[in-house]
């Protein structure tokens, strides 16, 4: 899909799109991880790997304020310039757990960004049940959200985790009791999860209940699923595409990996009950004990455990508690 001077091939119409739950908007089936355009590659790479993807339909665009100091936001909003804002679903996510740190935060990505307003905003790693009682505590982030969807700053609010499905389902718990409805909520989906902490197996129903957004991450497990040698990338996004998300977020860091996402949906068609019972034979053993699934069983992906400050100091009812 490469000519012989380098320029993609990728055409516009290749990318299916699908329903962001109940807020009716179309995504592209695919989402191009924020992460990956940060690092290990220039930023003239990235920018045209982002509008490359653009061009080709891949709409879905995920980011977040703490990806590599700030960097891939700033890349991101390279590439929105020119008329391609238009083209994007712009998505981001911020750390802060209080009403001030994470406006501080939503202020700093729409300026890297260089936009007037951000598609969806999510919290950040919720990988921890006080994350939600911080969240939704008084003055707390949730406060900020709901302030800037009201300025227009934003139109929708999720949250995100990769550690324990039961985290997931405390944060949706804390939000009915405050009568507030998530838009999206995003979490691994892939051939490992099904057999350990599955978000598949608890979360993703309520998800489905509650018509929420569901965005799938962690297809291939950042890579590392492939070492064990069970599975191919190919498998792994027909997997996550077979399950029922509105966009599932893979990361991209050259043209080359650009043209494998679109060849994977390109003729596309949801596995059968007895290709994913194969396919999930063959991952058992491997993902029996979350071995593979790093952001379950290790903090290497816990940013936030990295920069506590980000999570706001104890309330002073706390600091009275303890220090009695």
């Amino acid at each position: 899909m490469t000519h012989r001077d380098g320029k993609s091939t990728i055409s516009s119409g290749e990318m299916p799109t699908r329903v962001l739950g109940r807020t009716g908007e179309r995504v592209s089936a695919l989402g191009l991880g924020g992460s990956h355009i940060g690092k290990g590659l220039t930023s003239r790479e990235a920018v045209r790997i982002i509008r490359s993807a653009l061009d080709g339909g891949l709409t879905f665009m995920d980011n977040s304020w703490d990806y590599n100091d700030g960097e891939s936001e700033i890349r991101m909003g390279k590439a929105l310039k020119d008329g391609y804002r238009a083209k994007a679903f712009v998505m981001t996510k911020v750390d802060g757990r209080t009403k001030k740190e994470a406006s501080r935060q939503i202020n700093q990505s729409l300026k890297r960004l260089a936009v007037d307003h951000i598609d969806l905003l999510q919290h950040h790693e919720i990988i921890r049940f006080d994350d939600a009682d911080r969240i939704f505590a008084d003055d707390g982030a949730n406060e900020a959200f709901i302030d800037a969807r009201k300025a227009g700053k934003i139109r929708y609010i999720g949250f995100t985790g990769h550690k324990d499905p039961q985290v997931h389902l405390y944060m949706l718990r804390k939000a009915r009791l405050h009568e507030f409805r998530f838009d999206t909520v995003q979490m691994p989906l892939n051939v490992m999860d099904a057999h350990f902490r599955s978000f598949q197996v608890y979360v993703l129903p309520e998800l489905l209940r509650e018509n929420i957004g569901v965005l799938g991450m962690k297809s291939m497990g950042s890579g590392v699923f492939l070492k064990s040698k069970v599975v191919s990338a190919m498998e792994c996004l027909h997997y996550a595409l077979t399950l029922p998300t509105s966009v599932v977020i893979t990361g991209i860091d050259s043209m080359k990996i650009l043209e494998q996402a679109f060849a994977a949906v390109k003729d596309f068609r949801p596995l059968t009950h007895h290709q994913i019972n194969t396919l999930l034979a063959k991952t058992s053993e491997a993902a029996a004990n979350g071995e593979y699934e790093l952001f379950k069983t290790s903090s290497h992906f816990d940013s936030t455990a990295q920069n506590p400050e980000w999570l706001g100091e104890d309330s002073s009812r706390v600091k009275a508690l303890a220090a009695d």
